[in-house]
């Protein structure tokens, strides 16, 4: 995966800056934003994610997801992620482009996605997570970042 640099942007960082900024994104359990294509227009997604073996992995659903389908047919698509904080200054995010494709469901790739957000101990979950463990409807989406541009935009913040 290619880091975007030199972009003209004042908030260009050096090369292990970014690659350790990327890192600690991709570590975090937030939220990433999948855009994808339809014949409608343009179409974004919130999804939980894994990084595994230099790929985002993203649980969908062809029965509940419209996403699947749509990667079946554009394998292109861009994913955003973003950790912001306005009360602290915190403003960081990476922005992928790349090609997914499909792969069956797996449940222990699947535990560990939800364990990212959920943690580790099942009796923990909410029963609607722990029942989806074996629930051969949910697939992986596996995106290849082909580029990203990293971030960090924080800023201090000033009392009032």
């Amino acid at each position: 995966m290619k880091i975007k640099r030199e972009t003209g942007s004042h908030f260009d960082l050096p090369e292990d800056e970014s690659r350790r900024l990327l890192e600690e994104i991709l570590a975090r359990p937030l939220f990433a934003h999948l855009a994808t294509g339809s014949e409608f227009g343009p179409r974004e997604s919130p999804v939980w994610f894994l990084w595994e073996d230099e790929a985002i992995w993203i649980i969908g659903n062809y029965k509940t997801d419209s996403f699947p389908a749509r990667i079946e047919r554009e394998p292109r698509c861009a994913l955003g992620i973003v950790d912001f904080n306005h009360k602290s200054g915190l403003v960081q995010h990476a922005g992928f482009r790349g090609r997914a494709e499909l792969r069956p469901h797996d449940a222990e790739r699947l535990r560990r996605l939800l364990s990212r957000y959920l943690g580790a101990s099942l009796e923990e979950w909410d029963e609607r997570f722990v029942k989806i463990l074996g629930d051969t409807d949910y697939v992986f989406l596996r995106f290849e970042p082909l580029s990203v541009v990293v971030r960090d935009q924080s800023f201090i913040v000033k009392s009032k």
